[in-house]
């Protein structure tokens, strides 16, 4: 399928303003590649077609299934470690320390298919068992993603070998997984326990969020425009407690918005914290 410059332009401002996710100049081989199947399913022979089905169902089930397909949902377990071992050894114990016997708050912001909120469920438990004579820490996670399918994924915790195969070490799946007879994993009630997935989109009102402790925002960022990424980063800010912490990607940085947010170094990483 071959793309016109303007059938990509049209596209472009679609794909914007429904997800926020700015595809650069002469992308047209990515939309090209991430629609073939779905353009297959439904029949549809050009991207001008597609936005045309797209625009007579406005809430249809096409235009969730384009969004899926130009997400990018690939992800691993424990992705960078960093991020995950400064939760386990400063993050932790710093906050459960300043607020005792109250329930930390964490946001995993587009979780996509589920391993960053896994991945932190099970970080909460390696602490415990750590440091038994403590008492469980009180830990809720709420995981967020503009996808109803990823979620639903992400709700049922199962992976495939391949999925599994991506950075989580065999004493994890030993700990916090059962095997299922389809020869899949399943993730252990006791880590989904922590995690409540909400469909969200972080163009959308953070209101009904509460205030967390620490927000993930992870490899998502990188796909917003300049406007979009710092209209997401101050409203981050307001949901975050005095004090509270903000965790980006390895590629990514705070720019800007000093005001709101100190620079923190870790050794390895580098987090922000909310003034």
């Amino acid at each position: 399928m071959s793309v016109s410059p303007a059938e990509f332009n049209a596209f472009r401002e679609f794909l914007e303003k429904k997800s926020g996710i700015v595809l650069g100049d002469n992308k047209q081989y990515l939309v090209t590649s991430r629609l073939k199947k779905l353009q297959e399913e439904h029949g549809i022979k050009s991207l001008t077609e597609l936005m045309t089905r797209m625009q007579a169902q406005p809430r249809g089930l096409l235009q969730e299934q384009v969004v899926d397909a130009m997400t990018t949902n690939e992800t691993l377990w424990f992705r960078d470690t960093f991020p995950f071992d400064i939760m386990k050894n400063k993050v932790l114990p710093e906050l459960l320390k300043k607020q005792p016997g109250q329930r930390l708050r964490i946001w995993s912001a587009a979780c996509s298919s589920g391993q960053e909120p896994y991945s932190l469920s099970m970080t909460v438990d390696e602490y415990d068992r750590a440091n038994l004579g403590q008492g469980k820490a009180a830990v809720q996670i709420v995981a967020t993603d503009l996808s109803p399918s990823m979620l639903q994924a992400c709700k049922e915790g199962e992976y495939d070998s391949l999925a599994i195969a991506r950075g989580l070490s065999p004493e994890r799946l030993d700990t916090y997984f059962d095997k299922t007879p389809a020869n899949t994993w399943k993730v252990k009630q006791a880590i989904k326990s922590r995690i409540e997935f909400r469909l969200m989109n972080l163009l959308d009102s953070y209101a009904g969020l509460g205030k967390f402790d620490v927000v993930f925002c992870r490899n998502v960022l990188i796909y917003f425009s300049p406007e979009a990424k710092k209209d997401i980063l101050m409203r981050i800010h307001a949901t975050l407690k005095p004090g509270g912490y903000l965790i980006l990607g390895a590629s990514e940085a705070l720019n800007g918005l000093p005001e709101l947010y100190s620079m923190v170094q870790c050794s390895p990483g580098i987090i922000y914290q909310a003034k």
